[in-house]
C-alpha cells in the first residue's frame, strides 16, 4: 500500500522532476557519442549537471576518454547550461525545489527549520549512545512517509559503516507511524562498506540509483562518515593523504545531493581533544574530521546526553540557522518529542 501510494504520488511530481534531471544522453544532439556517454555513465556521471561538476582531469581518468573528448563534451554541456550568473530572485527560484526529511521529533524539525534539508549535507555528532545511529534510522522510516509542504516520501540509501544497520528496528518504528514494515524495508537499500575507497565505490552506485529513479530517492545515509577513513589512516604521516581523499568524499556527496535533490545525512565520532585543557574548554572533545569536514557540512548538529532517554541536540554551524539546542527523547519507536 505504501509502495503504491509513494509511486502515483512519484508520477504526479514527474513533470517537475523532468525539467530538474537532465540526462547525460542529450548531448547526442551535439556529437557527442552513444559509447561515450555509456563510459561516463559507467562512473556514476549521468547527467548534464554532473559532467558539469566534474573537472576536465576527473572526465580524462575514465577509461576510453581522451582530453580531446572531454574538451568536445564539456562545449556541448556549455551549450545545455548557461555557466552565467543567475540573480538571487532567479535561483531562490530554483531552491523552490528543496524539501525537508522529519527527523520523527517535532521539536527537533523545528530547530532544523522544519528537518533534514535536501540539496545539503547534515552532519550530526556526538558521543557513543547520544542517539546518532537511532536518528539514522528513524529517517529510513519518515522519508518514506508524506509530510508537510506538499512533501511525498521516497527510497531511501544507507550506507553503513560499522556494521551497526538493524533492520528490525525499522519494523519498530514502522509501527509508530502505522505503516506497513515489510513495505518500509523495501523501500530502503542497504550496502555495508568495508574500507573508505569500497565506501567511495558505493557513492558511484548510488550516483546511479539515483539517476534510474530520478525523484523517488529522498535521502542518503552514511553511518558513519569518518569510521573508515579512522582504520585505513594511521598517525600524522597520512594525515594529509586521508584529508584528501575525504574531501574528494563530500565533494561527491555535495554534488549528488544538489544533482539529483536529496537530503544527505551522515553521522560523525568524536575525539579527545589534548589542547582542550589548556584553554580551559568545558567539552575536551571535538568531531573528527577537521577543517575539511567542518566546511563540507552544510549544518553540524551536537548531540550529547541527557536525563535517562532524552538527548539535547544543539546547531553547531549553519548558513541560515540560528544557533539553538532542544531536547528530544529515543523511545522504541525512534527518534520522537521529549515528555515534559
Amino acid at each position: 500500500m505504501l509502495g503504491q501510494q509513494m509511486q502515483e504520488e512519484n508520477e504526479d511530481q514527474q513533470s517537475d522532476e523532468d525539467s530538474f534531471f537532465q540526462d547525460a544522453e542529450l548531448l547526442q544532439k551535439f556529437g557527442i557519442n552513444v559509447a561515450d556517454i555509456k563510459k561516463l555513465k559507467s562512473v556514476g556521471i549521468c547527467t548534464v549537471k554532473g559532467i558539469q561538476m566534474s573537472t576536465k582531469k576527473a572526465l580524462c581518468n575514465i577509461k576510453g576518454i581522451s582530453e580531446a573528448k572531454v574538451d568536445k563534451i564539456k562545449e556541448a554541456v556549455s551549450k545545455i547550461i548557461e555557466p552565467g550568473f543567475l540573480t538571487a530572485l532567479e535561483y531562490s527560484e530554483k531552491r523552490r525545489n528543496v524539501f525537508h526529511v522529519s527527523t520523527g521529533s517535532q521539536e527537533f524539525d523545528k530547530l532544523l527549520g522544519g528537518g533534514i534539508e535536501s540539496m545539503a549535507i547534515t552532519e550530526a555528532f556526538g558521543e557513543f549512545r547520544t542517539g546518532k545511529t537511532q536518528l539514522a534510522h528513524t529517517l529510513c522510516v519518515t522519508a518514506q512517509l508524506p509530510g508537510s509542504e506538499g512533501y511525498t516520501g521516497g527510497k531511501v540509501i544507507l550506507i553503513d559503516t560499522e556494521n551497526t544497520f538493524r533492520p528490525d528496528r525499522l519494523r519498530d518504528i514502522a509501527v509508530r507511524f502505522n505503516v506497513d514494515a515489510d513495505a518500509v524495508l523495501d523501500n530502503v537499500l542497504y550496502a555495508r562498506a568495508y574500507t573508505s575507497e569500497h565506501q567511495m565505490e558505493i557513492l558511484d552506485c548510488a550516483a546511479a540509483k539515483f539517476h534510474e529513479e530520478c525523484g523517488v530517492y529522498k535521502i542518503l545515509i552514511i553511518d558513519s562518515i569518518m569510521a573508515l577513513f579512522r582504520v585505513d589512516y594511521s598517525g600524522r604521516g597520512e594525515l594529509a593523504e586521508r584529508q584528501q581523499k575525504l574531501a574528494q568524499m563530500l565533494s561527491r556527496l555535495q554534488k549528488i545531493s544538489e544533482e539529483y535533490n536529496i537530503s544527505v545525512f551522515i553521522t560523525n565520532q568524536m575525539t579527545a581533544d589534548p589542547g582542550a585543557t589548556m584553554t580551559f574548554q568545558a567539552d575536551p572533545k571535538k568531531p573528527i574530521g577537521g577543517h575539511i569536514l567542518a566546511h563540507a557540512s552544510t549544518t553540524r548538529i551536537s548531540l550529547r546526553k541527557g536525563r535517562a532517554e532524552l538527548r539535547i541536540a544543539k546547531i553547531f554551524d549553519s548558513p541560515d540557522l540560528p544557533e539553538n539546542e532542544t531536547t528530544f527523547a529515543i523511545s522504541a519507536g525512534g527518534i520522537t518529542d521529549a515528555k515534559e
